[in-house]
């Protein structure tokens, strides 16, 4: 078990570690890159995998390469430790964001540049703050700035009106970060916790980069998805002896009776 919980430990300070990075030396990351070029197209990408429906289809993914390299019951447990912590995760991310009521780096910069006020952008309706944001994005053409946008990341912009802080995708990418690899280490597998260790890390940059998040939301969802992630393996670990005696019992109760 040390043996296991060393690596996922070491790959979670590394997670934390580059966002304080950025965080300590006051370093903004948007608009640093060009948001018109391939790469930022494939930033959109890379965030969209934690975005509804993509984000379902990445745990449906992670739980068939699991089922494939994992024993019923090991796999069982991983499927419950995952429902807890993804339950938990949306549920905190619901509550933070309307607490914190911070606004997104690009409602500021839109706010700079006077193609947006954030003072009242955030007292709209969801509806109204889509429409709002559509007409900015599509102004920026004509403002004195040099910054335009991909098809992608204006859509992307478009899409996402809601606060800032915590990162929801980050804490997302966390979170089935932390539960996933502790089984598949245990497995002893190494390279598909190696592939979400670098998921995450890119999930982080992908929305610092898109002007979605400031270096501390994504700092603050690193450690936030980090005890989620070890608060659920730990809760899992507790009940689940007492839910598999449970399910045996049924199975047990509803298994036919052979004719005499």
């Amino acid at each position: 078990m040390p043996s296991v919980i060393f690596p996922l430990m070491l790959g979670w300070l590394i997670l934390l570690i580059i966002p304080g990075i950025l965080f300590v030396s006051d370093a903004s990351l948007f608009p640093w890159l060009s948001l018109d070029s391939t790469t930022a197209e494939a930033l959109f990408w890379i965030t969209s995998t934690g975005t509804a429906p993509y984000g379902v289809a990445s745990v449906l993914l992670i739980l068939l390469l699991s089922y494939r390299r994992l024993e019923r019951a090991r796999f069982f447990s991983l499927f419950l430790a995952i429902s807890l912590s993804m339950c938990t995760t949306l549920g905190l991310n619901h509550y933070l964001k309307p607490f914190f009521n911070e606004a997104r780096p690009n409602a500021v910069w839109l706010d700079q540049h006077y193609l947006l006020n954030t003072d009242s952008f955030y007292t709209l309706s969801k509806a109204e703050r889509k429409e709002l944001m559509m007409t900015a994005v599509n102004q920026i053409e004509f403002a004195d700035t040099e910054l335009t946008l991909a098809p992608l990341v204006k859509q992307h912009w478009q899409h996402e009106i809601g606060f800032a802080f915590p990162s929801g995708h980050t804490l997302f990418a966390i979170t089935l970060t932390m539960v996933a690899s502790y089984y598949l280490l245990i497995a002893g597998n190494i390279w598909i916790p190696s592939l979400l260790f670098g998921w995450s890390i890119a999930m982080g940059f992908s929305r610092m980069l898109l002007g979605m998040h400031w270096t501390q939301d994504v700092l603050a969802s690193t450690f936030l998805g980090g005890i989620i992630g070890l608060v659920s393996l730990l809760v899992i670990h507790k009940i689940f002896p007492y839910i598999g005696s449970m399910a045996n019992k049924l199975l047990t109760l509803w298994k036919p009776i052979k004719p005499s």
